[in-house]
């Protein structure tokens, strides 16, 4: 028999008492800062405020005069002085699982597809760090996005991180929903952020197809929900992407687009008292970069493979955003409204855009054959306004020649219709066709010998 616990009347006396909660109360609502007193949790936490519309959930941001600061992820009605504000987790973390796969969801987790619940497997932290630069094994192997003109002169490694840059409808969601139907990848990963709602549906349905849809998860936060929502379904998205690179699998992570998550944090840094600083962002925006991108890329298994798109302002590259997404990132992508305006699509301009990785992941063939075309594409660019007015005479530079000989086959080379799939091995031996076409003809020996 058993004795007897030395503490068991103690024991008996805790199981009968009722746990204690701790609460916070409202004490000022500024602009998107709620201001709470009497309760203490980290910054990153996650709180519940009760309203007269019923519980809202709230991000603490930061501290002022001994009160918490909070942002809510939806829009509060009924907030009242004095509301109950409670600590839900100290650290958030997301629900996943294999399930997920097929399915829309919020940036919580959450599926708002009106499909069936999901059971979560294992539950990660939303804000995880990067993996340790030595931890993550070499670019090394192509992926491939099933795109000719990128796979060609602008060769994805798997695990490198690149930039689509564009101005405003120059085709960035038709190009995200190309890669989700034609890359290699068996996963794919899509963060929605800051998009009109009209435009989610359309994706879903038009860019991405059942076929696409049936590898992918799909995250959400539209362009009416607060900045806290958008902010977070970026990392969403992200956690989601770790988890299955966690079990050692290929995911192609697509994230529409970085500028709108640096509008939400801006609204964010500007609401909870930051300084504004360039261009009217303030630091958290650019501190908010390396702490998403770097989470991408390869680890110890497995790879991240990212896309993010940039809307530039005005078409200027040089814009703050960009720029400093361009200097964190293996490469950029460059869609070029000149090129859109023709009509050529997908608009990407192999002159204006750089992949990193590409001379590890492809061999000197490929290389090789893709200098040449670039060459080709520059000089021709370089003389083009000599040959719209006809003042260019054949035969004066070789080069030139060869480029206005093969300019229509390159042309149509790089054009794609958004259904239309190219693999990597059919992009290899179109690229060594044209290739060819651009080495001089070899003189016959007298008499036809070789």
């Amino acid at each position: 028999m058993t004795p007897p616990s030395l503490f068991q009347h103690e024991n008996d006396i805790l199981e009968q008492c009722e746990p204690f909660l701790v609460t916070g109360q409202v004490t000022q609502v500024v602009g998107l800062i709620v201001e709470s007193l009497g309760l203490r949790a980290p910054v990153g936490a996650l709180c519940q405020i009760d309203t007269a519309d019923g519980p809202a959930e709230a991000e603490v941001v930061g501290f002022r005069d001994g009160r918490m600061l909070l942002i809510p992820y939806k829009p509060v009605r009924g907030l009242e002085p004095g509301a109950r504000v409670q600590v839900l987790e100290t650290k958030q973390t997301v629900g996943v699982c294999n399930e997920m796969l097929g399915r829309v969801l919020n940036g919580s987790g959450t599926p708002i597809d009106n499909g069936p619940d999901l059971v979560p497997a294992h539950r990660l932290p939303l804000f995880a760090s990067a993996p340790p630069a030595l931890s993550r094994s070499k670019i090394h192997e192509p992926l491939s996005t099933g795109i000719r003109a990128i796979d060609a002169f602008l060769t994805c490694g798997r695990g490198q991180r690149l930039g689509i840059f564009a101005g405003s409808g120059v085709g960035k969601s038709v190009l995200l929903g190309m890669m989700c139907r034609h890359t290699s990848a068996p996963i794919v990963v899509v963060g929605l952020v800051g998009e009109r709602g009209r435009e989610v549906r359309e994706f879903i349905e038009r860019d991405l197809g059942d076929e696409g849809m049936a590898r992918a998860v799909i995250v959400v936060a539209t362009a009416d929900e607060s900045p806290m929502e958008r902010v977070k379904a970026a990392f969403c998205a992200t956690t989601i992407a770790e988890y299955f690179r966690n079990q050692g699998e290929d995911v192609l992570l697509l994230i529409d687009s970085i500028t709108r998550i640096a509008f939400a944090q801006r609204e964010i840094g500007l609401s909870a008292g930051e300084p504004p600083a360039t261009r009217g962002y303030p630091p958290s925006v650019f501190n908010l970069f390396p702490q998403l991108l770097e989470r991408s890329g390869r680890g110890a298994i497995g790879s991240i493979t990212a896309f993010y798109t940039v809307l530039v302002e005005g078409d200027d590259i040089a814009d703050p955003i960009a720029d400093t997404t361009r200097s964190i990132l293996d490469g950029h992508i460059w869609l070029s409204r000149k090129l859109a305006s023709r009509s050529h699509y997908p608009a990407i301009d192999p002159l204006g855009s750089i992949s990193r990785s590409m001379i590890d992941v492809v061999d000197d063939s490929h290389l090789n054959a893709s200098r040449a075309l670039i060459q080709l594409l520059s000089q021709y660019q370089e003389s083009e306004d000599l040959v719209s007015v006809g003042a260019y005479v054949r035969g004066t530079n070789p080069l030139l020649d060869k480029a206005l000989e093969l300019r229509p086959e390159i042309l149509e080379f790089l054009q794609q219709d958004r259904f239309e799939k190219s693999t990597f091995e059919d992009t290899q031996t179109w690229l060594d066709g044209l290739h060819q076409k651009t080495l001089p003809t070899q003189p016959q020996r007298p008499g036809g010998g070789s």
